[in-house]
Formats: structure tokens, C-alpha cells, sequence
């Protein structure tokens, strides 16, 4: 149930709104005076503040203010009696979400009532959203110092200004992705849209539908037109994770876009201007499958203007430490524990481990490590818990 909060000196105010707000189905919370309202809004979680402006010890302007001096968000809506232009605008300028003057109007408290939590619902969303943002910046952040990495990264310092396509190779959990995504936050187009597809995961029948979209009728299950990744991608990037899974239909199309810079969506006969910039990636040996005939050869110079190949992690070892200690810190934050570590010979023995999963079984190791081992993880955790291979 929505919460409001009503601070005003006079009593027959603060009974009149509660009484007409718990009739249209609000909890609502009632004080006298402008310091036992301050502290009953930050002691309190409330959707909405009313308070009136002539009170006496601290005014409604003075509560206004510190309830933003002290980073109070909720909606606060000042009331007045004796309203001008001048105070509403000093009210909304001092931070108030709306102005409303006595007597009050039934319908206009309501609307603002309402307007004023979908504010709030948006401003709780868009926090949500941009620590999202902010975690997938983070994790998109390339770990490691070894040669191989460096020179990764120097790459990307190069390519990324440019739309030039690239291909990223290596083996399954190595972080292809990781350098895909990379590569869209250091390109022109990282205020675009980030867009995966996993060739392998689709059906063959579907792929087609996935990457140029539909119409509808197109097929028995297109209830609706639908957009494909070329279009959703536009102006931002086209990431095509494991395109050696790609059936050879599909390939054509894909070459196509690429050759024309449009696409038909399925059951459709209009050709669609796209234009995302596309990155693949795949740890097959393409050049053997060209030989072989399961992949075309001109799609693959299509998409290899450059080519990044990123090495195992049994090829970066020098990398397990850095590596570790940021999945442990990462890792104890998600699951709100406390802060492990690894002393110096776990991490040597973790250096000694085959990493055939690469840095995704990496990750999961440290996961079960810090489930099953103590404050401080040592050699002989590693021995006991994590198969050298």
C-alpha cells in the first residue's frame, strides 16, 4: 500500500487528507510540525510528502531543504494557504515536485499524488538501470597483464575508432566476448546498442528469423512482424558469437548484408537499410572448414579485416593471480560475504592447474572456493578442492 506522509500545523488539514487518502487506499502518516516531520521522513520509507509551508519552529521551505541537503528523493509537495507565483517557483527551484494551494482540491491531490510515484517509479528504475550499466562496464573490462593481453589491448586501441570488421578467435570461456564488448565501449557507436548472437544456440529454421527479422504471417508461429538483430543493431554493434555454427543459407544472407547494407525480413519483399558494425567470433578453425566447403570463403574475408585471436588461459598463466583476485573480490560481493583471499601458494598452485574450461571455469573454481574454504584460501584448498588435471 502507497505511503504518504502529511506535515502540517493545522489539525483539521492533516485529518480532512488522511481521512480522503485511506478512503482511496493509501497508508497515510500524520505530524504537527516541521522538525518531527524531518525526522519522521528519513527515519521512514514514504511515496509521497505533503507539507505545508507556514509552520511554526521550521517552516515548510526549511524542511524542504534539508530533506534535499540530506539526499531524501521522495516527492515532497508544498502546500499553502497563502500561495503566490513567487513561492511556488522559490518551491519547485528549492526542489519540490509540485505546488498546490488551499483549499485544497480533492481530484488535483490525487493526480499529483499519482504523477508524483510514477516520477519516483522512473527514478527507481533508471538507478537500477544505470548500476546495471555500470556493472557491465566493469565486467567488460579486459583482466590481465601478460604479453598476450597487451597486445590485445593495444589492438583494440587501434581498431575500435574505426567500423572495420572483426573477427575474434580462441577457445570456448577465453573471453571472446569480453574483447567484443570491450571493443564496443571503445568505438564511436558505445552510445548504440550491444547486440549477441549465439549462432550455435539458434535452430537452423530460426536463425534466419533471428538475424533479418519477420513479417507477420511469414510462417505458422509469426503472430507479429518482427525486427531481427540487424535492424536492432543498427548504429551500434552486431556481435555473431560461434558463426562457424552458422547454416549456409543463413551465411548467404549474412553476406549479403554485409555486401548491401540491407536486409529482407523473412516472408517479406522490402529491402531494410542496417547498419551496425559487425564483430564475429568463433573457436573453430574456419580456414579448415573453408577447405572442407561448410563455410563460405567470401564471408569469411567479409568479416576478418581484422582478426584478434585470444589466447587460452593456459597460454597467459601469468595472468591466474590478477585474474583470481578480481573474481574473488567480484565474487564475495555478489554473494554478501564476507572478503576472502588467496594466500601466495594457493594462487602458484592455481597456476599450476590445466585450465582446459580457460576463464569461465576459472570463475566457477573461485566460486566454489569461497562457498567451501575459510576467510584466507590456501594451497591446500586448492588440492582438496579443484582437480589439477
Amino acid at each position: 500500500m502507497p505511503k504518504i506522509l502529511i506535515i502540517d500545523d493545522e489539525r483539521s488539514i492533516r485529518r480532512t487528507l488522511k481521512e480522503i487518502l485511506e478512503f482511496e487506499n493509501y497508508e497515510v502518516e500524520t505530524v504537527e510540525d516541521g522538525v518531527a516531520g524531518v525526522k519522521e521522513a528519513m527515519t521512514n520509507n514514504y511515496d509521497v510528502i505533503f507539507c505545508d509551508i507556514k509552520m511554526p519552529q521550521m517552516d515548510g521551505m526549511e524542511v524542504l531543504t534539508k530533506l534535499k541537503n540530506d539526499g531524501l528523493e521522495t516527492p515532497v509537495v508544498m502546500i499553502s494557504g497563502h500561495g503566490n507565483i513567487e513561492t511556488a517557483v522559490e518551491s519547485i527551484k528549492s526542489g519540490a515536485y509540485d505546488f498546490i494551494e488551499k483549499p485544497l482540491d480533492l481530484n488535483r491531490i490525487l493526480v499529483t499524488i499519482k504523477n508524483a510515484m510514477d516520477k519516483n517509479d522512473l527514478v527507481e528504475e533508471t538507478k537500477v538501470l544505470k548500476t546495471q550499466i555500470k556493472k557491465q562496464a566493469q565486467d567488460s573490462n579486459i583482466i590481465g597483464e601478460s604479453k598476450a593481453i597487451k597486445d590485445i589491448k593495444e589492438m583494440l586501441e587501434k581498431v575500435a575508432p574505426s567500423d572495420a570488421r572483426v573477427m575474434i578467435t580462441g577457445p570456448n570461456g577465453s573471453g571472446k566476448e569480453l574483447i567484443a564488448r570491450q571493443l564496443h565501449e571503445l568505438s564511436n557507436r558505445k552510445k548504440g546498442p550491444f547486440i549477441e548472437v549465439n549462432c550455435a544456440a539458434i535452430p537452423s529454421e530460426l536463425i534466419e528469423s533471428e538475424l533479418f527479422g519477420h513479417e507477420k504471417g511469414a510462417f505458422t508461429s509469426a503472430v507479429k512482424q518482427k525486427k531481427g538483430k540487424f535492424e536492432l543493431a543498427t548504429d551500434g554493434t552486431l556481435f555473431l558469437d560461434e558463426i562457424g555454427d552458422m547454416s549456409a543459407s543463413a551465411q548467404a544472407k549474412v553476406l549479403r548484408a554485409l555486401q548491401e547494407n540491407s536486409i529482407t525480413r523473412v516472408g517479406g519483399e522490402k529491402d531494410i537499410k542496417v547498419n551496425p558494425r559487425v564483430v564475429a567470433a568463433t573457436n573453430k578453425d574456419l580456414r579448415k572448414m573453408i577447405e572442407e566447403g561448410s563455410f563460405r570463403e567470401d564471408l569469411y574475408h567479409r568479416l576478418s579485416v581484422i582478426v584478434i585471436n585470444n589466447p587460452s588461459l593456459n597460454e597467459r598463466k601469468d595472468d591466474i593471480p590478477t585474474l583470481a583476485n578480481y573474481f574473488i573480490d567480484q565474487l564475495c560481493k555478489e554473494h554478501g560475504m564476507p572478503q576472502k583471499s588467496f594466500t601466495d601458494g594457493a594462487l602458484k598452485a592455481l597456476q599450476n592447474v590445466n585450465w582446459t574450461g580457460n576463464i569461465r571455469e576459472l570463475r566457477n573454481i573461485v566460486e566454489r572456493l569461497i562457498i567451501l574454504c575459510g576467510s584466507e584460501i590456501t594451497e591446500g584448498d586448492i588440492k582438496t578442492f579443484v582437480s589439477t588435471k
